[in-house]
């Protein structure tokens, strides 16, 4: 894939004294956008884990969900575990979001290189090929991690004796069910990751070309967090039906005759229907409006913060 140019010049005299601007180039870019990827998913992640880990448990149960029903989790969970509990699975959330969140970031980088859609001129000229560059970051990234996304699952909605380390989920989900287990459920998380990818990172860039266009000067800080929350919202909407058949699907055990209960996606959303209704397909969505823009809030808002700030680093490490 292309790689780009950085954006922000540093000017330097050529041997006639003339000055012209210094540009990042090559594994340079790569690495700053892999770096604050990694950072900026890692930080969001940890800030919301409490909330998924309580998401995921109603999302992969017939439990009814409302907003009292979450908060006794929560507290239940705290008062008979441990606080530390809520975070149970973050270390395996850590080990996939880093280097999915780096995957990503500079994936859509490079993408939208490829696509020709990497400057607001162009992006507003080409919407469909910027929402375009966006899925297909999130499927790039989402393939690279997704049995890190399975082990998540399965260590969020365990008890502490059932796994007690990343380790032991793959150890015993490849001896107990199979190697092809770690990836139940990637075909429905593909199908959702296209419009949640699409939409959030379509959302965020649209937002700040407009914000450059009415101002002048690119956003920043809590305007960058107030783009990728709206991002986060919509983005969490259009894709959160398949985000519910993705974790059944994961956190589904094979049962004794090699059976599983939601073994294909169609098989999973007629189930949820006959059981729990159309709303059983929307289950916990209102905890991801406040989970979901609070976390891409953050992701985007530190990710153009520690980009921006690593690439003036090395901007003047190269003069």
């Amino acid at each position: 894939m292309a790689v780009g140019e950085a954006r922000v010049p540093l000017l330097h005299e050529d041997r006639r004294g003339h000055h012209e601007p210094r540009r990042l180039t090559g594994a340079s870019l790569v690495i700053t956008s892999l770096a604050a990827g990694a950072a900026a998913g890692a930080l969001a992640k940890t800030a919301i884990a409490p909330l998924d880990r309580t998401k995921i448990n109603f999302q992969t149960s017939e439990i009814p969900y409302s907003w009292r029903a979450a908060v006794r989790f929560i507290t239940h969970s705290a008062r008979t575990e441990g606080v530390a509990a809520l975070w149970r699975g973050n270390s395996a959330t850590m080990a996939r979001i880093v280097p999915y969140a780096a995957i990503q970031f500079t994936a859509h980088e490079q993408w939208k290189t490829l696509l020709k859609v990497d400057s607001p001129e162009t992006a507003q000229g080409s919407p469909l090929r910027l929402l375009l560059a966006g899925s297909l970051a999130g499927v790039t990234s989402q393939s690279a991690t997704y049995p890190l996304d399975l082990a998540r699952a399965r260590m969020a909605v365990s008890s502490s004796r059932e796994y007690t380390s990343l380790r032991q989920v793959f150890v015993r989900v490849i001896r107990e069910e199979g190697l092809r287990t770690l990836y139940r459920g990637y075909p429905a998380t593909v199908l959702g990751v296209v419009p949640y990818a699409g939409v959030s990172f379509f959302t965020f860039d649209s937002l700040r070309h407009w914000y450059l266009d009415r101002h002048g000067v690119s956003p920043s800080g809590v305007t960058n967090m107030l783009f990728g929350g709206v991002a986060g919202a919509l983005a969490q909407t259009a894709s959160y039906p398949l985000d519910i058949v993705r974790r059944r699907m994961q956190t589904a055990h094979r049962r004794p005759d090699a059976s599983y209960p939601y073994p294909t996606i169609l098989a999973t959303l007629a189930s949820v229907h006959r059981l729990e209704g159309w709303r059983g397909f929307f289950k916990g969505l209102s905890m991801n409006w406040i989970k979901g823009p609070i976390a891409v809030g953050i992701s985007f808002a530190t990710y153009d913060a520690i980009k921006s700030a690593l690439r003036d680093i090395s901007l003047t490490l190269v003069t």
